[in-house]
């Protein structure tokens, strides 16, 4: 199958996924901290279903198909899971006890978890060029991740467990997306994605008896950024930008939202930024950008 053009539609949703994903990872830490928080399963389930049933609105008062066939629904529900449970999800449950800009970075993995994956279901050989790649940014994530595990407590460690967790989950549900295309709109798809997600974070929230939150005026204000920015805003541009741009495009996103997590934990939560932070946030940015390079590389030799 060709790959897309640019379409320039596609470009300006991934300008908006770069700009506002950035800050989300700050509005998490923000929503989740325990004085004043929200429990992160509960906010995964809040921000899920509101999300998802005003997407769904939009939807129906467009007149678009908001009626799935049961492939589709299998597809939209899987996928739903692993990208807000599995992939969001780890992430609300880590920044209880990380900073954000420390998520971000190991959230950055994302391009490269998503080219082993397709090269595994492909059943090809990566070329060299990707298998250094591929090296390099596992690099980068064992030295962000080794100083921390070497001198972490339990709680600790499943925070870092669940930031490595992450970032597969997500590519996951994004490359069954692509691989399994639905007849919905992307704006359909978008909101069946939280409905689903949130089906999956009110049981967990459930099981782990999370209990009702008294959050603080701070995490209702980081709350209502993650649902309109985050999820209504620019979670639909991203489904839009998947299906508009090549994925090796579409997913250049990682590239930009570490930088900006970063700076605004550093500028307003003042987290800390060390050495080995720089250092394992540049070893995954080369190793992502060798990932989208192949990609281009790959489909400039397949182009007629």
């Amino acid at each position: 199958m060709a790959d897309k053009k640019l379409d320039p539609k596609g470009l300006l949703h991934l300008s908006i996924v770069y700009v506002i994903w950035g800050s989300t990872y700050l509005a998490i830490r923000l929503a989740v901290r325990e004085e004043g928080g929200i429990p992160p399963f509960t906010l995964g389930a809040i921000r899920t279903v509101v999300a998802g049933l005003a997407l769904l609105g939009w939807a129906a008062l467009r007149r678009t198909r908001i009626r799935l066939s049961r492939s589709e629904i299998l597809t939209l529900a899987a996928a739903g899971v692993l990208m807000w449970v599995g992939g969001n999800g780890m992430v609300n449950f880590a920044e209880q006890r990380t900073d954000s800009g420390y998520a971000a970075l190991l959230v950055a993995s994302v391009p490269i978890w998503g080219a082993v994956i397709e090269a595994f279901l492909d059943r090809r050989r990566p070329s060299w060029l990707l298998m250094v790649s591929l090296l390099v940014g596992f690099a980068g994530v064992g030295l962000l991740t080794a100083p921390r595990l070497a001198g972490a407590g339990g709680p600790d460690v499943l925070a870092i467990l669940a930031l490595l967790a992450a970032p597969l989950l997500w590519a996951l549900g994004s490359v069954l997306q692509l691989r399994r295309p639905t007849g919905a709109s992307p704006l359909v798809n978008a909101a069946y994605l939280h409905l689903f997600g949130a089906v999956g974070f009110i049981a967990i929230a459930l099981l782990a008896s999370e209990g009702i939150p008294q959050p603080s005026i701070e995490a209702w204000g980081a709350l209502g950024y993650l649902i309109v920015a985050g999820s209504i805003i620019s979670f639909t541009s991203y489904i839009r930008s998947l299906h508009l741009l090549p994925m090796s495009v579409a997913m250049t996103y990682a590239y930009v939202n570490p930088v900006i997590a970063v700076l605004l934990g550093w500028l307003l939560l003042s987290e800390p930024t060390t050495l080995s932070i720089l250092g394992g946030m540049a070893l995954i940015l080369i190793g992502v950008w060798g990932v989208f390079h192949e990609r281009f590389r790959v489909s400039a030799a397949g182009s007629p």
